[in-house]
C-alpha cells in the first residue's frame, strides 16, 4: 500500500527569536515556512553559522525545540536556516517556565 499522506511545510510569515541553549545568545529572524516536523527561517547574512546547534525558536502563538540542520544563502544576501523539530525535554521546559517567571517580575 502507498502512502499519500504528507507533511509539507505551508508558507508563514512572522517575525521571530532563535534562542541558541548553549549560550542564550537571541538572533531575530523571519520565518519563512513551517510544518509539524520542522521550520525555515531567514536570519541576516551576517549572523554566525548555526548549523548543528541546539535552538528554542519562538514565532507567533508558536514555540518550537529543534536542530539546525542546514544553512544556504539567500538571493538578497541573507541565510535561510532549516530547524528540525525535537520534543522537548524536561530540561528544557523547566528552563523556560523559569525564564518566563523572571521576564514576568522585571
Amino acid at each position: 500500500m502507498i502512502e499519500r499522506r504528507r507533511i509539507d511545510r505551508v508558507s508563514y510569515n512572522a517575525d521571530s527569536v532563535i534562542v541558541v541553549r548553549e549560550d542564550l545568545k537571541k538572533i531575530y529572524c523571519k520565518v519563512k515556512n513551517l510544518s509539524p516536523l520542522g521550520m525555515a527561517v531567514t536570519v541576516d547574512g551576517d549572523t554566525p553559522s548555526l548549523l548543528g546547534k541546539d535552538v528554542i525558536i519562538v514565532a507567533d502563538t508558536l514555540i518550537m525545540y529543534a536542530d539546525v540542520i542546514r544553512e544556504d544563502p539567500a538571493e538578497d544576501g541573507n541565510k535561510i536556516v532549516a530547524l528540525n523539530a525535537k520534543k522537548f525535554t524536561n530540561e528544557v521546559l523547566e528552563y523556560l517556565f523559569e525564564h518566563i517567571a523572571e521576564d514576568e517580575e522585571q
